[in-house]
């Protein structure tokens, strides 16, 4: 819609409406010291080419991992993606049917988020897939508050090493909502023990937490810390590494209750951060306190098959006071990445990225072990990231190896940790890790 100015009158008649005097008064309950005491530093008047030209600038002061060799890691991670998921997902139909309520005029999008259900819960052997999530942190965090509905509880265990920032995400959310304590596990090796899970276990507990691989990319023991969850009745929550499944065994196989996960590495760029993609499935008892929106397939008057909103449990579609969530939309274009991705790799294409990652990653980690001070942190096993304990400070491998056109990791000190978390996707070649091993040793 055009942008229309406001006049002073305009803005007169708009405060008198609503009681105040002033715009100050509109703003009284911000604390001064935090607003802006000077005007706004604007660029003065340009030329689309000139803007152009100037955000092209802006841009240039980013390093990407298209200019880069990475093994960043952490939560998001540097994958090949197929030129087709691009061209796919940018089609009209696609682009164009923003928002599914409209049955009769959104079929194509309705069965994009069906199909992508689908396929989340074959991945993760779940029975219920909904439409998608902000992003993995907010599918884990709404998942402990669904936990909670569920079993009357507030107690929540972490059972294993979760990502920090996952976890700053659930406490903000259990804040908020005004209940719900954090305990976590004690850790040995990297990855939670499951003598001191049973320690923490009581009647009050509503869910154990795990993520698989966990956040130094080791593997917890999931099938001994469900069934402590089991024998106390918390719901058991996975947050799962969906490339991951591709050769390790499936939330659903080990009795989760709930299987979150972040869906970046599914077709999505790595986007300086975002937007990403939450996956959240859970079993079937559990189907209406699902957040979100869930897509269902039926059938029109004629008998041809149609989708459908099928449960909308928000508090846009039906009693505030009875809403599971306040999640009010989908990633549906992520999802639709992500749908697009898995259907081009099949069920072998996602098993050959996960093993290639696998391999790669533990050639890498033999190659720099093999370096006079470099070694393992953990000896638990590991998917594709591994944590190293080196003979410099992180930040100063980070720094010098910027210069060799290298992203090295992720400086664990960033979580109040030592050591350097390294990941290694398909994409690296020999050539590319054989040369990393080289600039360390140089160092």
């Amino acid at each position: 819609m055009p942008f229309i100015v406001n006049t002073d009158q305009d803005r007169e008649e708009m405060l008198r409406s609503i009681g105040a005097s002033s715009f100050d008064d509109l703003i009284a309950d911000i604390p001064p010291e935090i607003r802006l005491d000077r005007a706004l530093e604007l660029f003065p008047a340009l030329s689309e080419q000139e803007v152009m030209t100037l955000l092209e600038g802006l841009s240039s002061a980013n390093s990407s991992s298209a200019g880069f060799v990475s093994f960043l890691g952490g939560g998001a991670y540097d994958h090949f993606i197929p030129s087709a998921v691009k061209s796919i997902v940018s089609r009209s139909e696609f682009y164009t049917a923003y928002t599914p309520y409209q049955a009769e005029v959104s079929q194509g999008t309705l069965q994009a988020i069906y199909e992508y259900q689908s396929m989340m819960c074959r991945l993760y052997d779940m029975d219920v897939a909904n439409a998608s999530m902000y992003d993995g942190a907010t599918a884990l965090a709404e998942a402990v508050l669904m936990a909670m509905t569920i079993t009357g509880r507030e107690l929540v265990v972490l059972a294993g090493k979760l990502s920090p920032y996952t976890g700053s995400v659930l406490k903000t959310y259990l804040e908020a909502s005004g209940h719900g304590v954090i305990h976590q596990n004690r850790l040995e090796n990297g990855i939670g023990s499951v003598d001191g899970l049973k320690g923490l276990m009581n009647d009050r507990v509503a869910a154990v937490v795990v993520q698989q691989p966990n956040f130094y990319g080791s593997l917890e023991e999931v099938e001994a810390i469900g069934a402590a969850a089991r024998e106390n009745g918390a719901l058991f929550i996975v947050s799962a590494d969906p490339v991951s499944l591709g050769i390790l065994a499936a939330p659903g196989s080990y009795g989760a209750d709930i299987a979150v996960g972040e869906g970046q590495p599914l077709g999505n760029h790595q986007n300086f951060g975002g937007p990403y993609l939450g996956i959240f499935t859970v079993r079937q008892p559990y189907v209406r306190k699902i957040p979100g929106r869930l897509v269902g397939m039926t059938k029109d008057r004629e008998g041809n098959d149609g989708f459908i909103l099928t449960l909308q449990t928000r508090e846009q579609h039906i009693r505030r006071e009875k809403a599971t969530s306040n999640i009010c939309t989908n990633q549906a274009l992520c999802a639709l990445q992500a749908a697009v991705y898995l259907s081009l790799l099949g069920k072998q294409g996602i098993r050959e990225v996960a093993e290639q990652c696998t391999l790669k990653a533990h050639y890498l980690a033999g190659r720099i072990t093999e370096l006079p001070g470099y070694s393992l942190k953990y000896s638990a096993p590991f998917f594709r990231e591994f944590v190293l304990e080196t003979p410099l400070p992180a930040a100063g491998i980070i720094s010098a190896m910027l210069e060799k056109g290298i992203f090295a990791g992720y400086d664990l000190s960033a979580s109040g940790e030592n050591g350097l978390l390294v990941a290694v996707t398909e994409k690296r070649t020999r050539a590319e890790l054989d040369s990393f091993v080289q600039a360390l040793a140089a160092l």
